[in-house]
């Protein structure tokens, strides 16, 4: 029997390539993003490519209840989701004090709170199968404090904290969940985040969300819990752990600007 993957954010960057992987391993897949053209055009080259049998559901996740929409939508079509990819998610650069609020919240209701409540949603019906993956989107921003991008970098810290946590509660139970968190990475998110100006897309080598979404699924295979992309990235996390905060949070400030 084919499984199933859930991805959100699925119509373009990391979350297209996900839906390539996945369905070239055999998996059915539902598809999660606002654009609904460009997802059933996904769903056509997928699904003639693929064989896989390809579910669309069209949802802006910044919006109240959306978690529990997409929730319906799967018991609705009586689909079992063996795994959720919780791609969805975007920035911001800038001085927080002169930003948009409205998008900084919608930042938080994404990236936070809309993983969280998928989470809890599809978790439990994994523990009851006694098997699942479940792959939280978050970034090597997780590790550290990041000036000119405040909110987002709050969320991922959030993000890894919680995928850690929950990842501890699973033990024994057959479910994975997994921390993905790349460096940056050309996915379209740093011109939707304005980040064109920002020296951590400019001074540092970028990944293509082809590479990162390959490493995240054999990461997950292993059941790795955090998953930090490049050898690269992985000097910046162990940095951000030894040395102080104070040097941290400015050398991030420097990096971005």
């Amino acid at each position: 029997m084919k499984k199933t993957a859930l991805i959100t954010g699925a119509s373009s960057g990391l979350g297209l390539e996900f839906a390539k992987i996945y369905a070239k391993q055999g998996y059915h897949l539902v598809l999660v993003a606002r654009n609904e053209g460009k997802l059933y055009s996904l769903k056509s080259e997928l699904e003639k490519k693929y064989q896989a049998t390809v579910h669309v559901f069209a949802k802006d996740l910044s919006l109240d209840d959306s978690p529990f929409d997409v929730f319906d939508y799967v018991l609705e079509h009586h689909i079992v989701i063996d795994t959720l990819i919780n791609n969805a998610g975007f920035g911001d650069f800038g001085t927080f004090a002169h930003s948009d609020l409205q998008k900084q919240t919608d930042m938080v209701h994404v990236n936070v709170l809309t993983l969280m409540q998928l989470c809890h949603l599809f978790l439990k019906p994994m523990i009851q199968r006694g098997n699942g993956n479940i792959i939280n989107m978050c970034s090597i921003a997780g590790f550290q404090p990041g000036a000119m991008m405040s909110t987002y970098y709050a969320t991922k810290a959030f993000v890894l904290s919680f995928s850690e946590a929950i990842s501890v509660e699973l033990k024994g139970t057959g479910v994975s969940v997994m921390a993905l968190c790349p460096g940056p990475t050309k996915t379209g998110f740093e011109e939707k985040a304005d980040l064109g100006m920002s020296g951590l897309f400019k001074n540092i080598k970028n990944s293509t969300a082809k590479e990162v979404a390959e490493f995240g699924y054999k990461k997950m295979k292993k059941k790795k819990v955090v998953a930090v992309h490049g050898i690269n990235n992985k000097i910046i996390v162990f940095g951000s752990k030894i040395l102080p905060r104070k040097v941290v949070r400015n050398l991030v400030y420097k990096i971005q600007n």
